[in-house]
């Protein structure tokens, strides 16, 4: 079996996943896909893609739930539905049950940055990781017959010959509305660290022990919003052409 890093690692890299403002929009599960897919180790498979029983291996998922509250204390209002866009992939867990079950040391946390890796050439796809793994972070890719995860984009935030702005993970960099926050959670300073403490960023399934880097900042209360006055109308007395046509259409609405 493989052994965690002695040592808690000097930089813990990770991400925030912000809850509140995600829109599900899957932005960053295609280009996660397409990143990989021409990146780190082999590409990342599709079966039968344009028939009626398509898989395929995906590092990063994004759940859709409708959340009904039943205080408004986190949500929203008593019995006010919500949907709640949930994004998931690993979280490079600082007791990562993926690792110490690995009968070969394929799976591995870098004792240098905290992120969890597969080698590839050491993997014998036996899906031991898979089902240690609580937080179904993990795929087989089914063309390579090895396992499947989230790199964090190792071969982004370290590459020299990309611009500074690209040197994070591809999900964050694509996020149309900043859902996605990377950095390093050993730095109380770091951007991560201060939206953690400020919004009171949760583990997923703490009960798990596997003491997961990334964090979710939950939705805020509705309430605040729901009591925001609705905008004045303008006054379109006297329009004339094409906005008094527009506006003779809306008032039929």
């Amino acid at each position: 079996m493989t052994s965690l890093p002695s040592v808690s690692p000097p930089k813990k890299l990770g991400l925030v996943i912000d809850l509140d403002v995600c829109v599900g929009c899957h932005a960053c599960v295609v280009n996660c896909k397409e990143w990989n897919t021409g990146g780190y180790g082999s590409a990342l498979s599709d079966q039968a893609p344009y028939g009626a029983d398509v898989s395929g291996a995906w590092l990063n998922r994004v759940h859709t739930f409708e959340v009904v509250p039943e205080g408004g204390e986190v949500v929203g209002e008593a019995g006010d539905a919500r949907i709640v866009h949930f994004p998931k992939s690993c979280l490079h867990c600082d007791d990562a049950p993926c690792v110490t079950v690995c009968p070969t040391g394929a799976s591995y946390k870098r004792a240098e940055d905290g992120i969890v890796l597969v080698d590839e050439n050491m993997c014998i796809g036996c899906g031991l990781c898979a089902w240690a793994c609580p937080y179904g972070a993990r795929e087989m890719d089914l063309a390579a017959g090895v396992m499947k995860k989230c790199t964090l984009c190792v071969d982004r935030i370290y590459n020299e010959t990309l611009e500074e702005v690209d040197r994070q993970p591809a999900c964050v960099r694509t996020c149309p509305v900043n859902a996605r926050h990377f950095g390093d959670f050993s730095d109380p300073h770091s951007a991560v660290s201060i939206m953690v403490a400020e919004r009171g960023g949760i583990d997923l399934m703490p009960e798990q022990g596997t003491r997961p880097v990334n964090k979710y900042l939950p939705p805020r209360p509705r309430t605040a919003l729901s009591a925001t006055p609705p905008l004045p109308r303008e006054d379109t007395t006297g329009a004339t052409g094409f906005f008094a046509w527009l506006d003779d259409m809306l008032d039929r609405i």
